[in-house]
């Protein structure tokens, strides 16, 4: 394992660390769970299960243009937004800048450009910063151990819903085990008025939770599955398999999603 974190500089961030394993290039941030993976052979695909659940956005907004992703990683959501998703911009924003330096000497992060757009930065206070100016945001921020205290919090969901345009979609990174999950998904459901759909990934624990802010989409079953079928052509992820799972573990009636009315 190698450790790239600066001997000597003063943080509170924890070390960054690279190993690799049967082919897939592992991050790791002071501890021994992957916080991100890219397999060598296929740098720009989504080794991880939960980040192409992620994506699954797409199926809920189909014209995005402006998206932040708070959590850089190892950069596989920046990489396969900025190459599969043209002309969307992605602003990513990353506390750590050992995360941004690794992202870009091992994990084949690209320079910026005008449709990609890396800082290090606090990405809540970016969120708390902005008013309806992101169409998505993708929050997936964890140190070794749990989500960053400061990315989970009723005033931080609000601002999430704020930073929003009409119709606009937040989606979080949770881990089922971690022992606060229930209270997250409370915060989460009191922020957007119960407008949220839960996806549990079927590696690592983690659910992903979409969350809207009205006008909803159409969230028919026979429009999802239609749109589901396209984008799993386009981008080659799993997304009727997605879509299956979704409608096993939310709130649903015989033609749709029942979520709370706007």
């Amino acid at each position: 394992m190698r450790f790239l974190s600066r001997p000597g500089r003063q943080s509170s961030c924890a070390p960054v660390q690279i190993s690799e394993k049967n082919g897939v290039r592992l991050l790791h941030l002071g501890g021994p769970a992957v916080q991100s993976a890219m397999r060598i052979r296929a740098p720009f695909e989504l080794e991880l299960e939960y980040t192409r659940a992620m994506m699954a956005f797409v199926l809920f907004h189909a014209t995005a243009h402006d998206i932040a992703l708070i959590g850089l990683g190892g950069g596989s959501l920046a990489k396969f937004i900025h190459r599969r998703l043209q002309p969307v911009r992605l602003t990513a924003l990353e506390i750590n800048p050992d995360v941004v330096a690794a992202a870009r000497a091992y994990f084949l992060l690209p320079a910026d450009d005008e449709r990609l757009t890396v800082r290090v930065a606090d990405g809540a206070a970016y969120v708390r910063e902005q008013r309806q100016t992101l169409d998505v945001l993708l929050v997936d921020g964890y140190d070794a151990e749990r989500i960053v205290e400061d990315l989970a919090s009723v005033d931080f969901y609000r601002a999430c819903l704020a930073a929003l345009r009409p119709g606009g979609v937040a989606v979080f990174n949770l881990w089922g085990s971690d022992r606060r999950f229930e209270t997250y998904r409370r915060w989460l459901e009191d922020a957007f008025a119960g407008r949220i759909l839960l996806l549990p990934a079927e590696q690592k624990g983690n659910v992903v939770v979409f969350c809207f802010k009205p006008p909803l989409p159409d969230l028919g079953f026979m429009a999802l599955r239609a749109r589901a079928q396209q984008c799993q052509r386009e981008l080659g992820l799993e997304f009727s398999r997605f879509l299956d799972r979704l409608c096993s573990c939310n709130p649903c009636t015989a033609s749709g999603f029942a979520l709370a009315p706007t």
